[in-house]
């Protein structure tokens, strides 16, 4: 049955050599000049697509390596596990998941040989990045002179890494609400530390946790960065509000689900929900009207469901979105998922994306 809200679908058209990492699309965000940024948890680049408007089709796929811009203290050896893209000042900001995980059991393996895997948990150096490239054109540099401003330049920065993952982990060391899952090691699909969404306000940044939900209330973590003294390639927490702290917690109520992305509408938030646990759904798509001025007001609001998204059968997982408005010339937002559903699949590496209408 065709969902009352879907508007249309594109066509995303990836190079075959990105074939099945197609199917683990994490993030998505579609900046003024048509480009569509696609973020897989399974790798350390970032893939740009260009959108054509005679096909209506996301095309000219550019598979671009993070490490020629940002030093990852892994380099390729391991995954970023991409799970946030953001646009802001001539700047792409990227996300991992800052996240533990654990095996999964494998049809293939004998029984004990599962509870084994079970039982295994890992983290790895490279999910801890927060960073931000200079973006220019439809292109990302590792220093560049502002497009407006000759005389400033602009620099890829990353949130410096530490023993613990990087700043933002050493800043949460005593924090009363996340410390206990971090200091326990949980995995993100058991209900643990696991960054979702990121969004740019200002000088703010805006950090969504698909875990862990506490009683029912997911987290946003707030942060202003600044860059270190003599250092432009690395960032360090600025301290943020009276108290002196490196961060704000802003506590939601989505029904007791998790955030998976973050998006702004005008002054409006928008918010992918879904559960922490490895589920299909439920999968929302909430509203905070005036969002970033409510943010300011109280550590605990009701953001308004506005749309119910589809998912299937231990497939079809909403990960990313990003408004469609420029493209539709209308109000919609675009809608990339993990382990999509297999009628979604065309020929080759390519994938639908879904178009709904925001009401």
């Amino acid at each position: 049955m065709e969902h009352p809200s879907l508007l249309k679908q594109v066509m995303l058209q990836f190079q075959d050599s990105f074939k099945p990492l197609h199917e683990d699309l994490s993030a998505a965000l579609l900046t003024p000049d048509k480009h569509l940024w696609v973020g897989s948890d399974e790798t350390t680049t970032l893939e740009r697509l260009t959108f054509d408007d005679d096909t209506f089709t996301f095309t000219n796929h550019q598979h671009i390596d993070l490490g020629q811009f940002i030093e990852l203290p892994a380099g390729k050896d391991e995954e970023i596990d991409i799970e946030g893209l953001a646009y802001a000042d001539y700047y792409l900001w990227i996300v991992g998941s800052h996240s533990w995980k654990r095996k999964k059991p494998k049809e293939d393996k004998k029984e004990q040989k599962n509870v084994e895997r079970l039982a295994t948990v890992a983290s790895e150096k490279n999910r801890y990045l927060l960073a931000r490239i200079p973006l220019v054109n439809g292109e990302l540099f590792k220093s560049c002179p502002h497009p407006e401003n000759p005389n400033e330049q602009l620099t890829a920065a990353n949130l410096k890494f530490t023993e613990r993952g990087n700043l933002l982990m050493d800043a949460l060391d005593s924090d009363p609400h996340l410390h206990p899952f971090i200091l326990a090691e949980i995995p993100s699909k058991d209900n643990g530390f696991d960054i979702e969404g990121i969004l740019i306000s200002r000088e703010k940044v805006f950090i969504g946790m698909r875990g862990p939900v506490l009683r029912g209330w997911a987290i946003i973590l707030e942060l202003e960065l600044e860059l270190e003294a003599n250092n432009p390639t690395t960032l360090q927490l600025k301290e943020i509000g009276d108290a002196g702290k490196l961060y704000k917690k802003h506590f939601v109520k989505l029904n007791g689900l998790g955030i998976r992305d973050l998006c702004v509408d005008g002054q409006d938030l928008l918010i992918l929900a879904g559960p922490t646990m490895d589920l299909d759904g439920p999968v929302k798509l909430f509203r905070l009207p005036n969002g970033f001025n409510e943010l300011g007001k109280s550590l605990s609001w009701e953001p308004t469901p506005i749309l119910d998204l589809p998912y299937g059968e231990g497939n079809h997982h909403a990960e990313g979105i990003t408004l469609f408005d420029p493209i539709s010339q209308q109000p919609s937002i675009l809608v990339v998922y993990d382990s999509p559903s297999p009628i979604t699949h065309l020929e080759g590496a390519t994938v639908l994306a879904d178009i709904f209408l925001l009401g």
